[in-house]
């Protein structure tokens, strides 16, 4: 089994990309990926598409055609979908091609656009992830609507607060203004997300990660090959994949997920690390919340203790994890297929240390956490300097 790292990242700017289709924000990320690895892409023996949904996309191979766009023809390419885990899940892909000596030089690529259909149709179109009878013909539930139901949990739980929630954005905003990709360049206040509207009670606007345009890409050598192309591979160390039930019903508790802790278990146990060895941290930040509960899932802190951790000031630069200090699904935006693949895009730049005013001093190890929908996959792996 080989070892496998990461030779080259590029990510194109996240935003309402009006100005790009879906291949033409592939074809930017994969570029800058490209000419960071230092190879072209002929030298590529394979590629993993990720794109969470085709009907966001307007087609019914979107991964085909961002390939095709690509000029990866006729080399072997595969489309990964799984909701907003798709990232990760496509590199889990690429990794394993790798890992088992398949291919040596593997491109995955994660984009998507979001910003062309009426936002309410956006939302109905990924609501479709949950359970088809209870949760999407009968309540009609979104997104926001899972998450309010988990913050009302932990609320009720651990008395966990909505000051401690807008905490976490008022950090992700505060990162996002040293991230030239990232969709929101402006600080905000705790005062000023308590103050915004109300989406699903008791999350606010500005707990909410937006609509996002935009495309992420890694390429993965194999050990062998990652020493003749750079003296600064990053490599994943360990791998990991949980689930949980579709339904929200169906599940023992609404204060945490199942498939993070599963997922993370299965990626310290690979990696041979532990939550206390990670510098800093890249974690599904859909909602504020999610934030909150993905620091006691992952082991960062204890379980009801995810409020008082972010509002200690504990996930900054200089605290016992930085976590989202690229913004975060929060602030530097959520193209769904792009985002686990822009978390170790995050991740490789401050292991090699070219992540500039928001870099991380001294990072050897590194972890993304990727979450499908409310919580019915998550892909968490752990990246090491050595």
């Amino acid at each position: 089994m080989k070892d496998v790292a990461i030779v080259g990242v590029g990510t194109s700017k996240f935003g309402n990309r009006a100005d790009a289709s879906l291949p033409e924000l592939a074809f930017e990320a994969t570029k800058e990926a490209l000419l960071d690895a230092g190879v072209g892409i002929s030298d590529i023996e394979a590629s993993v598409m990720g794109t969470a949904n085709q009907f966001l996309a307007g087609a019914s191979q979107p991964g085909a055609i961002m390939a095709s766009y690509l000029g990866l023809s006729p080399k072997p390419s595969l489309t990964v979908s799984d909701a907003c885990a798709t990232g990760s899940a496509a590199i889990r892909a690429g990794w394993a091609f790798v890992k088992a000596g398949i291919y040596d030089l593997v491109l995955v690529c994660g984009a998507e656009k979001m910003n062309e259909i009426p936002t309410t149709t956006a939302i109905e179109m990924m609501s479709l992830a949950g359970d088809p009878k209870w949760e999407v013909s009968q309540t009609g539930i979104t997104d926001a609507g899972a998450y309010a139901m988990f913050a009302k949990s932990h609320m009720h739980n651990f008395g966990t607060t909505e000051r401690q929630m807008a905490a976490v954005a008022v950090k992700n905003h505060k990162y996002a203004t040293m991230n030239p990709v990232a969709q929101f360049q402006k600080e905000i206040t705790i005062d000023a997300v308590l103050k915004s509207k109300v989406v699903a009670s008791p999350l606010k606007l500005l707990d909410c990660s937006p609509i996002t345009d935009g495309a992420s890409a890694v390429i993965l050598a194999s050990g062998e090959k990652a020493r003749t192309l750079t003296d600064t591979p990053v490599h994943i160390l360990g791998v990991g994949c949980g689930t949980d039930t579709v339904a929200l019903q169906s599940r023992e508790s609404l204060v945490g997920l199942g498939c993070a802790v599963e997922a993370s278990k299965q990626a310290y146990k690979m990696g041979g690390v532990s939550s206390e060895d990670i510098d800093v941290a890249c974690v599904h930040d859909c909602f504020t919340i999610a934030e909150l509960m993905a620091y006691e899932d992952l082991g960062f802190c204890k379980k009801g203790e995810g409020g008082v951790f972010a509002e200690s000031d504990q996930t900054y630069i200089g605290g016992k994890i930085p976590v989202n200090v690229d913004g975060g699904l929060k602030a530097k935006g959520h193209p769904l297929g792009a985002t686990g693949v822009s978390m170790a895009a995050e991740i490789t730049k401050q292991l090699r240390g070219e992540a500039g005013r928001r870099q991380v001093t001294g990072a050897e190890v590194g972890l993304s956490h990727n979450v499908a929908r409310h919580g019915t996959h998550c892909v968490v792996i752990v990246y090491g300097r050595k």
